[in-house]
C-alpha cells in the first residue's frame, strides 16, 4: 500500500482548463486527495517522444502519488504539428506558475512544488528545472498578484528521460544506419524528433546534459532517475553522464536502477513487482523532499 503521507486518500479527479492559445486551450487533469491539506504538489510531464501522448497518459504515476497525500496535475502540451520547440516549455512554466498562484484554492502550498516527467517529459522537466528563469521559456505572464510568483521547483523526478535529445537522435540513427535489424522504438522516435526540434542545433541547445558540460549556470534541485537495465531507447550513457556532471555541479541525484525492465515499465503494468516498487521509490521521495 502507498502511504507516503501516512495512510491512503481518497482523491477527487477533474479537468481544468489552465492556458489557452489562439488556437485552442490546454488541460491539466487534477489528481485532489481529500482531506486536510496543505499538501505537495507535483506537475506531471506526459512522455511521448515530444508528439504522443496526453495528461492522460501517466495515469497510473499520478494516482499513486494523489492517494499518498499529494495534489498532481497533469498538463496537456503543444506538439507537432501544432508547435515545435520551445512552445511545450512555455507551456509548462506558464502551468507551474498557474498552479502556484492557485496552489491554496487547490488545497496545495506553492512553497512545496515539485515536477515528475516520463520520456521526453522528464527531458522537458529537468530542463526546465535548471533554466526556470530562462525568458524564453517565461514568455506568457500571469497577471495581477501572480505576475511575481517563479517556476522553480523543489524536486524533480525523472522516469526514464531522453536526457540528452541529440545523443539519443545520434544513438537510434547510428542503430539504423547499420543495417539488419533494430529496436522498432527507432522509427518511433527518429520521425518526433525531427517534429519537435528540427535542427541538431536546437537539439544541443535544449539538452541537460550539454547545459552541464558547457558550464551554463543552472538551479540544481534534487533529482530521483528511475531507468530499467533493458531500456534501449534511453541509452545509458546517457544516463551516466547527466549524473556525474549534475553531481559535480551540486546537485543531489537519488539513482534506481530496474534489473532486466525495458521503457516504460511503470505505465505498461502498474501492478508488476518492479512497478509496484519504483512507484513507492517515487512516493518516498516526493514526500521526503516535499514534506
Amino acid at each position: 500500500m502507498l502511504t507516503g503521507a501516512g495512510r491512503t486518500h481518497a482523491i477527487e479527479i477533474e479537468d481544468v482548463e489552465y492556458l489557452a492559445h489562439a488556437d485552442g486551450p490546454l488541460l491539466a487533469r487534477l489528481y485532489r486527495p481529500r482531506g486536510a491539506g496543505p499538501f505537495p504538489l507535483v506537475v506531471d510531464l506526459h512522455g511521448g517522444a515530444w508528439c504522443r501522448g496526453d495528461r492522460t497518459s501517466d495515469a497510473a504515476i499520478d494516482e499513486a502519488l494523489a492517494r499518498s497525500g499529494v495534489v498532481v496535475a497533469a498538463l496537456d502540451l503543444r506538439m507537432p504539428p501544432r508547435a515545435a520547440y520551445p512552445a511545450s516549455l512555455v507551456d509548462i512554466h506558464y502551468g507551474i506558475r498557474w498552479l502556484k498562484a492557485r496552489a491554496a484554492t487547490l488545497g496545495s502550498d506553492p512553497g512545496r512544488v515539485g515536477v515528475l516527467g516520463v520520456s521526453s517529459g522528464g527531458h522537458q522537466g529537468m530542463l526546465l528545472a535548471m533554466r526556470p528563469g530562462d525568458p524564453r521559456y517565461a514568455s506568457l505572464p500571469l497577471t495581477g498578484d501572480a505576475a511575481a510568483v517563479r517556476a522553480d521547483v523543489r524536486c524533480v523526478v525523472l522516469c526514464w528521460p531522453v536526457i540528452d535529445p541529440l545523443a539519443r537522435y545520434r544513438y537510434a540513427k547510428g542503430l539504423k544506419a547499420a543495417g539488419g535489424a533494430y529496436p522498432e522504438v527507432v522509427d518511433r522516435v527518429l520521425p518526433c524528433h525531427d517534429e519537435y526540434w528540427r535542427t541538431e542545433e536546437a537539439m544541443a541547445e535544449g539538452n541537460p546534459v550539454l547545459a552541464l558540460e558547457r558550464g551554463e549556470p543552472v538551479e540544481t534541485p534534487p533529482v530521483l532517475y528511475l531507468q530499467g537495465t533493458r531500456d534501449v531507447a534511453h541509452p545509458r550513457a546517457d544516463l551516466d553522464r547527466f549524473v556525474t556532471r549534475y553531481r559535480k555541479a551540486g546537485g543531489q541525484v537519488d539513482l534506481a536502477l530496474f534489473e532486466g525492465e525495458a521503457e516504460g515499465f511503470v505505465n505498461r503494468d502498474p501492478q508488476a513487482p518492479a512497478a509496484v516498487q519504483a512507484l513507492e521509490r517515487i512516493v518516498e521521495f516526493v514526500h521526503a523532499r516535499l514534506g
